[in-house]
């Protein structure tokens, strides 16, 4: 089967299905999808054929079928259509970029979480639900954390710093921790204010990164 395109009327995510003529679970993926178009819950949906289009999977680094891409989201593996549907609902909006690295992070894809913000730098701030979520599960968190480092000193970091100033007062000293970390991590002399408030917070802890974010400020008030 080369590429194919099947139209819907309206306006909705568009899909990608990458398969192979090998592959079991295909089928019943490509049916939950066509029926979707029909629906008009999908706008379009491509149809790659990677026997015939190896170079296409290589460009994008697909090693296992089946694989999609629904809106902004890549998903590889077998979904049923209540995945799939649930990604349809949440594609295009923050709230949906926010579950999809998380569900990424707690399955290991960290990688992909990576990839997906060197290309889109202002999704940066999807990942802060997962910071304000102090019952996120540890491999989430310290994902969401591996993330934010790899942004250490760059502008859409610092971006962030409002949102990080919230939550650097949250209820939860886990979340403050976090957040004062992440201030840290700006290099920008506007985090030192929220980071000076830290050195008066409750928690050890807290305190103590909050003091070391100064530091890295090389604020003179730490």
């Amino acid at each position: 089967m080369p590429v194919q395109t099947i139209l819907a009327e309206t306006a909705a995510p568009d899909a990608t299905l990458a398969l192979t003529r090998e592959c079991p679970h295909c089928p019943a993926m490509l049916q939950i999808l066509s029926d979707l178009v029909k629906q008009g819950r999908l706008g379009r949906l491509e149809v790659v054929n990677l026997n015939q289009h190896p170079d296409w999977a290589a460009e994008r680094g697909i090693r296992s079928v089946p694989w999609l891409r629904i809106g902004p989201f890549e998903l590889t593996g077998v979904r049923d259509r209540a995945e799939v549907e649930h990604w349809i609902a949440r594609a295009g909006s923050a709230e949906g970029m926010a579950d999809y690295f998380h569900t990424l992070l707690k399955e290991g894809e960290l990688a992909k979480v990576e990839a997906t913000l060197r290309d889109h730098p202002e999704w940066l701030g999807s990942l802060l639900p997962i910071v304000a979520n102090p019952e996120a599960s540890l491999n989430v968190r310290i994902g969401a954390g591996a993330v934010m480092e790899g942004w250490s000193g760059a502008a859409a970091l610092a971006a962030l710093i409002p949102e990080l100033g919230e939550l650097s007062r949250h209820a939860d000293a886990r979340v403050r921790a976090d957040a004062s970390y992440y201030l840290g991590l700006t290099r920008d002399a506007r985090a030192g204010a929220l980071l000076q408030k830290g050195l008066d917070d409750p928690d050890p802890d807290v305190r103590e990164i909050a003091r070391e974010g100064l530091d890295s400020l090389g604020s003179p008030e730490s």
